[in-house]
């Protein structure tokens, strides 16, 4: 495991730890196995983009709120050398965390989706926020419920309401787009 690894694994304790949450209560509230919260806290095993979803979801953060907490980042500059990487060991999904910080409403990063990659989020991903899709590069598939959204380069997709969001990449190519996020309570 590298160092953002293991930095997001001692983060995902110390979130738990500071609720005072068992691996149990996490599991109930994230719907992720307590076996498995045990792994990736001892960094034994690798969270999917899935997995810190749900464990996101359950501390009331987003994925880049959790991504940047493990990171340490707050800064107003955010030099690219400092902004954090993630690679999902299931798909090969590279997110670079732009920027995020726990004083201001957007969120904003890069995700690189690698030819005939699927990555889930569950619907407590969208809850208090709204999301924008930029495509950069690629054709892109987001599965919005039992809406199915198909695009290109230079297109652009908002949302947020709680769904199953799913972004496929049906293509032999990289997909590489922008996710903006705005939180808010009333979103």
């Amino acid at each position: 495991m590298d160092d953002q690894g293991v930095r997001l694994a001692e983060r995902i304790r110390g979130e738990r730890e500071s609720r005072a949450w068992s691996l149990d209560e996490l599991g109930r509230r994230s719907g992720v196995s307590r076996a498995m919260i045990s792994k990736i806290e001892r960094c034994e095993a690798s969270p999917t983009a899935t997995v810190l979803v749900k464990l996101a979801g359950a501390f009331d953060l987003t994925l880049a709120g959790l991504i940047a907490r493990a990171a340490n980042a707050g800064g107003r500059v955010v030099r690219a050398a400092d902004q954090p990487l993630w690679r999902d060991p299931a798909t090969g999904y590279l997110r670079r965390q732009i920027f995020a910080r726990a004083d201001h409403p957007l969120e904003l990063a890069r995700v690189e989706l690698p030819a005939h990659a699927r990555v889930n989020a569950g619907a407590r991903t969208y809850l208090k926020t709204r999301h924008i899709v930029w495509v950069l590069e690629g054709l892109l598939i987001i599965e919005e419920g039992e809406e199915k959204h198909k695009l290109a380069a230079g297109d652009c997709l908002s949302f947020n309401l709680p769904a199953q969001i799913t972004y496929a990449n049906e293509t032999s190519g990289m997909c590489t787009y922008l996710v903006i996020v705005e939180r808010s309570e009333t979103a």
